[in-house]
């Protein structure tokens, strides 16, 4: 057999680990943003995207996971880009109805 799926010794289940723990922190983000706290959720939402940076370059392709989307180099720019923007456009943002 050797067109199907090798067997590791890992549990299949921690190769969604990393998607899991950037999720919890876009989690706790969006739960921040729900109590008019938006500055602070979307600061938390740019941190997990800089989070799933992070783990693209020190994690190999099989371990990624569903963090893993083009190649390592093309997603550690764009999440870390975007991340950065994120944070950017929430700490310089001024007034509007939600400003806390």
């Amino acid at each position: 057999m050797t067109g199907g799926p090798q067997r590791t010794g890992k549990h299949p289940a921690l190769v969604h680990l990393p998607f899991g723990l950037v999720m919890a922190v876009v989690v706790l983000g969006l739960v921040r943003i729900t109590q008019y706290y938006w500055r602070e959720g979307t600061v938390w939402i740019g941190l997990a995207l800089l989070l799933a940076a992070g783990l693209r370059v020190l994690l190999r392709d099989e371990q990624a996971g569903l963090i893993a989307i083009r190649g390592r180099a093309v997603d550690v720019l764009s999440y870390g880009f975007f991340g950065v923007m994120v944070i950017a456009v929430a700490m310089t943002i001024e007034g509007g109805p939600l400003s806390r």
